[in-house]
């Protein structure tokens, strides 16, 4: 079977064939980033990069993308994502807002232990970052959390918009300066020589101000500087305008980095990312999937696909370290773990990004794939084909299996895939053909789960209109105990629900619940998200400090698989309840370790 080969090279798409013509569907494909003819990524340096074409991607996925409604994340999630993120290639790694919550601060400390001292063959490790307000005792504790990585950096901020300061703030201008300055020169005395500052609300800030409080931060210290359009409020001229102009008109600007964050509420953070790029800036902002606040951020996959394919071109030459093979696998996990749904319609990762149904497209996808794909989805790591000529059904072996996960970007430990395997047999017996959908859909829902403290062992439902919808759940509890009680609600995902909590007497409010078919057919898996929040007596314990000032309320999130609707509800409902559960009870333990801490130093400063 002919096969083709795809490289990054340069920031540019390179398509090595041995057939004429473009691969197609049967094809197997080899997609590598570290071809001989790929530029090695420039020895990381705070303040400058030696090649000036060379854009650093800077992924805030763990700390504005949980920020998204009902996308928080377990401490073990976000070591996984971060570790994926590593394998991506990302430069920066945002892990979180420290003085957030003890276990927020654990999560950041963890990524900067683990992810930030992983050193590549190449020499490659990602810097591991942690935002913090300008008060004291939140960048030591950002400090704290970030300073056990290999390259650490704290990304400090404050707003400088006029509305920001005299509505927000209460604050005039030189004291906003004189914060941020103080900010600054306290992370260089704690050691931190890797320093970010923001101007929040920058795109609708004085220029003139912008000039002068960027000068000051630079003479304290600062070797990033980042320039949000915090509102998603400019447009691509006006940004790449405000980006030169920066770079003109600010003294020192020629001795640091710039930056862009772009928010997303007029749809234009991609463009505005690119436009920012090309009137100077050499770090880009932006998150997986495009998740975050409101209306999410700059989409990382749109932004590095964009400069792989157009950087040489059209943008004077510009190019990332992405290992672009990864995308496909790192969208799919952030969407599992952070529960936000991936529209089908999405650039470079939705479901239909590589789907042809016009018959005018396909006529045209058959004689030729360049008429409509101006990127093949191996270059992101989508795998659709198989060499071998594999399908799998219910004869299919282990091996078989891992082999078409390895080819989805999944490479599962022994016990992960033997529990994968058990469902997917499982699963095998009552369908026909088993997709590509069904198997990562089966990896969500036995690998992408929080800490198990209780689990669903067997569910029976009685419903119909000839009584009241009735449940019967077995449940093994955090002591190995097998329990069974029962409920009835107003249907039988609400009685489930009902006989789940019977059991694990958490008081929870059901803010969302949507079910999905996985493929289509009546032997379709249904997948089941549902968001909850603590409710009652426990209510409180949700609310954690956040990072514009205040309290804000987390949400959990939970996803389930199965053949059957109610089923793969109730599978949904317990793993959004471990989650929550593992939160409140990892908050509880640190707050009294806290509490009796001896020397009062970094644990005490997380408990704040």
């Amino acid at each position: 079977m002919a096969s083709c080969s795809v490289t990054l090279a340069g920031g540019k798409l390179a398509v090595g064939r041995r057939m004429p013509g473009r691969c197609h569907r049967g094809t197997a494909v080899r997609v590598s980033a570290a071809a001989p003819e790929a530029r090695k990524r420039p020895e990381y340096i705070p303040n400058r990069i030696d090649d000036p074409n060379y854009v650093r991607i800077f992924d805030t996925t763990l700390r504005d993308g949980e920020q998204s409604p009902g996308a928080t994340l377990t401490s073990k999630e976000k070591l996984e994502i971060a570790k994926k993120l590593s394998q991506l290639g990302v430069d920066i790694i945002e892990a979180g807002f420290p003085i957030a919550s003890p276990d927020d601060f654990e999560a950041v400390r963890a990524i900067a232990m683990d992810v930030g001292n992983a050193v590549d063959a190449d020499g490659y490790v990602p810097v591991i970052c942690g935002l913090s307000r300008t008060r004291d005792k939140d960048l030591e504790t950002a400090w704290e959390a970030v300073r056990h990585a290999k390259l650490p950096r704290v990304h400090t901020f404050i707003a400088t918009s006029e509305i920001h300061m005299k509505y927000k703030l209460r604050m005039t201008p030189d004291q906003v300066i004189e914060n941020a300055v103080n900010a600054v020169k306290h992370l260089r005395s704690m050691g931190c020589n890797d320093i970010e500052f923001s101007p929040e609300d920058a795109g609708r800030s004085d220029p003139a101000f912008l000039y002068e409080i960027l000068g000051e931060v630079i003479k304290a210290g600062a070797t990033t500087l980042n320039i949000p359009d915090t509102t998603g409020w400019t447009l691509p001229h006006e940004f790449q305008s405000l980006i030169a102009k920066i770079k003109a008109n600010t003294p020192g600007a020629d001795n640091v980095i710039i930056s862009t964050h772009c928010q997303n509420d007029l749809g234009l953070s991609t463009a505005n990312s690119l436009a920012g790029a090309m009137g100077g800036a050499r770090q880009i902002e932006c998150t997986i999937n495009g998740i975050g606040e409101r209306a999410g951020n700059a989409s990382l996959e749109e932004v590095v696909m964009a400069i792989a394919l157009r950087g040489k071109e059209q943008m004077g030459g510009l190019w990332t370290g992405i290992r672009p093979v990864h995308i496909s696998a790192a969208s799919k996990m952030v969407s599992d773990y952070s529960g936000m749904i991936v529209q089908p319609h999405k650039a470079i990762v939705g479901a239909n990004a590589f789907a042809h149904e016009s018959g005018i497209h396909q006529d045209g996808m058959l004689k030729n794939r360049d008429t409509y794909e101006i990127m093949s989805p191996e270059t992101i790591g989508l795998s659709r084909a198989d060499e071998a000529g594999i399908v799998l059904g219910k004869h299919s072996g282990r091996n078989a299996l891992n082999t078409r996960l390895t080819q989805l970007g999944f490479e599962l430990p022994e016990d992960q895939l033997n529990d994968v395997f058990r469902r997917f047999k499982n699963l095998a017996d009552r369908k026909k053909n088993i997709t590509d959908e069904d198997v990562l859909a089966l990896v969500n829902d036995e690998v992408h789960q929080p800490t198990v403290v209780w689990v669903l062992e067997d569910l029976q439902v009685v419903c119909g209109s000839m009584g009241m919808p009735t449940a019967t759940v077995r449940m093994r509890g955090p002591d190995g105990i097998s329990r069974i009680s029962s409920g009835i609600g107003s249907g039988p995902v609400d009685a489930a629900y009902k006989a789940v909590d019977a059991l694990v007497r958490v008081q929870a409010e059901l803010v969302d619940y949507s079910v999905n078919s996985v493929t289509e057919g009546i032997e379709a898996l249904a997948n089941t998200r549902v968001v909850i929040r603590p409710a009652g007596k426990m209510a409180g314990e949700g609310y954690v400090d956040s990072y514009k000032g205040g309290k804000t309320q987390r949400s959990f999130s939970g996803s389930g698989a199965d053949e059957d609707i109610v089923v793969s509800s109730a599978r949904a409902y317990v793993s959004a309840l471990n989650k929550m559960i593992s939160y409140i009870s990892a908050k509880s333990a640190a707050a009294v370790a806290a509490t009796s801490s001896v020397d009062g130093s970094s644990q005490e400063a997380v408990a704040a």
